[in-house]
């Protein structure tokens, strides 16, 4: 069968041009596509090339930059609200005296696995764009409805509740995102975590001027409601704030669904008419024509749009059909499985530590003679700071030449749980003060690096299921967490050795990952 050429129609310019062949587009596909085409299904490779293709000559425009903004919220939505549990443990701890403060973190938990698993999983079955609107809505309504919790289960209800919501935002966001990207700008993904530092550093400031005024002192023996008023405050703030981000992102902005999505459902057509969308949003034009994925196809081929075919597609989804064609080489399985066992690892040992670290600063505080609740949101606050310009660092060493992701995300993985081992040593609050701010930095380009690395190495008819089967091992084994800190003893320093091997663990398992996607397009 003949490649199609089509005429590209006039651009802002004026300037006639004519559409690539199949031929000149699948030219090369191997090297130029993170995963090797022989591990997905050829005629998707082919279509996925097509539409990479006419993204990257649609360019970089006005629609990609706005979605960047809003897809910013959902990156500070993720890191926001577990902080948000962090931040509000020792004072609920201090009012409601519970026997087993860390179910606070566990209930939590739950609620970011039951949404990585429903979001993650759902929207490769019913789209994309559904959950990246109302990811957020539902966690700013819990949120706010939280504030007004009158005991400890109730609390850990709401925020199992608004944990829900959380856990949906990245596997969702990262595919959509990433789906609309010319392979230029895929370092996108990375920067995108300075909106998870700089969540951090919001919380922390909203903390600083509310919880150290209106919360009892960590010494209190006789902490009511009445003295303790700041973490609810705390939380109709952060809910508010909240609240205005999926009203920007859901009345303010026109999403379109995933063309990617559309062309692995089937719905070539619809795939088309969202390009020309956004080539118009850009203010110019598209080549691309049914055609161009029509050539892609072999003799004989069916596409598959009916009604019918539509439920025995969601009969695949639940019979794991994404899942097997994530595992359907020894490669590919591999580099699957090794990833989910490294967001395994960082999901037990980062909320193992990070989730109590207000709680531990105030009671090793104590200990060192300046435990204030002042100082221990003070000490928060300095160290979401210093926690920014690691998302500015992760996105440099992820584009370093033969060092990329893999190097990046390898070497920081490894430093956070160096900086936690050296943490134990610290025989005073500076020097406390200190090894966090290093663990912070680091950990940091940790994440900036493993949010965009993990979505680029799957194929986009799975990779919602990727995402979600990453997201979930890290929910699940965050689910760990507050059971270690319950008989591990938080006034001792078991949970920060365990975590800072855990780290190690990680980093070096990253070093064995078959795909490095650095300067290369996902399929």
């Amino acid at each position: 069968m003949e490649s199609p050429v089509a005429e590209e129609k006039p651009q802002s310019r004026g300037e006639q041009k004519r559409g690539p062949s199949i031929d000149e587009i699948v030219a090369g596909l191997d090297q130029e596509s993170v995963i090797p085409t022989d591990s997905v299904d050829p005629t998707y490779a082919r279509k996925a090339a097509v539409l990479n293709r006419a993204i990257k000559d649609i360019g970089m425009g006005s629609y990609q930059w706005q979605l960047f903004v809003v897809i910013g919220f959902g990156w500070a939505s993720d890191n926001l609200w577990p902080v948000v549990t962090s931040l509000i443990f020792t004072p609920i701890t201090s009012e409601f005296n519970p026997p087993k403060p860390p179910l606070l973190s566990l209930a939590q938990n739950i609620g970011l696995l039951a949404g990585a698993v429903f979001w993650g999983f759902g929207c490769d079955i019913f789209g994309r764009r559904w959950a990246f609107n109302f990811t957020l809505g539902l966690t700013a309504i819990w949120g706010l409805i939280g504030a007004s919790a009158p005991n400890f289960a109730a609390i850990g209800v709401f925020d199992a509740l608004w944990s829900f919501g959380v856990g949906g935002n990245l596997p969702v966001d990262s595919a959509i995102f990433l789906e609309f990207l010319p392979p230029s700008h895929q370092y996108l993904l990375t920067v995108l975590s300075l909106d998870w530092a700089l969540a951090q550093v919001v919380a922390n400031l909203i903390a600083w001027g509310l919880l150290s005024n209106f919360t009892c002192d960590v010494t209190d023996t006789d902490c009511t409601r009445a003295k303790n008023f700041g973490w609810r405050y705390f939380l109709l703030a952060v809910g508010g704030l909240t609240l205005i981000m999926f009203i920007v992102r859901f009345f303010a902005f026109k999403i379109y669904e995933s063309p990617k999505f559309l062309m692995g459902k089937g719905k070539d057509d619809e795939a088309v008419r969202i390009v020309h969308e956004v080539a118009k949003r850009n203010k110019t034009e598209s080549w691309l024509t049914i055609e161009h994925l029509k050539a892609c196809e072999p003799e004989g081929y069916e596409q598959h749009t009916t009604a019918r075919d539509a439920v025995k597609r969601k009969l695949e989804s639940v019979d794991f059909t994404h899942i097997r064609r994530l595992f359907s080489t020894k490669k590919l399985g591999y580099s699957t499985g090794a990833l989910m066992l490294v967001w395994a690892l960082i999901g037990l040992a980062f909320p193992l530590y990070h989730a109590f670290l207000p709680y531990l600063q105030a009671i090793r505080g104590a200990d060192f003679g300046d435990g204030s609740t002042y100082l221990t949101y003070r000490n928060n606050l300095i160290l979401a700071v210093l926690g920014v310009p690691g998302a500015f660092v992760g996105a440099a060493l992820a584009e370093l030449p033969k060092f990329g992701r893999k190097g990046a995300l390898s070497l920081a993985t490894v430093l956070t749980g160096v900086f936690l081992f050296a943490s134990t040593t610290a025989t005073n609050s500076a020097a406390l003060l200190g090894w966090n701010s290093a663990y912070s930095f680091t950990s940091n380009i940790m994440y900036a690096v493993l949010y965009a690395f993990t979505p680029e190495i799957f194929p986009t008819q799975d990779r919602g299921t990727g995402n979600a089967l990453t997201a979930t091992s890290n929910r699940i084994f965050g689910i760990f967490a507050p059971i270690i800190a319950i008989y591990g003893d938080l006034t001792t320093s078991v949970p920060v050795y365990v975590s800072g091997a855990l780290f190690i663990v990680a980093g070096l398992v990253v070093v064995t990952l078959p795909f490095e996607s650095r300067g290369k397009a996902s399929l």
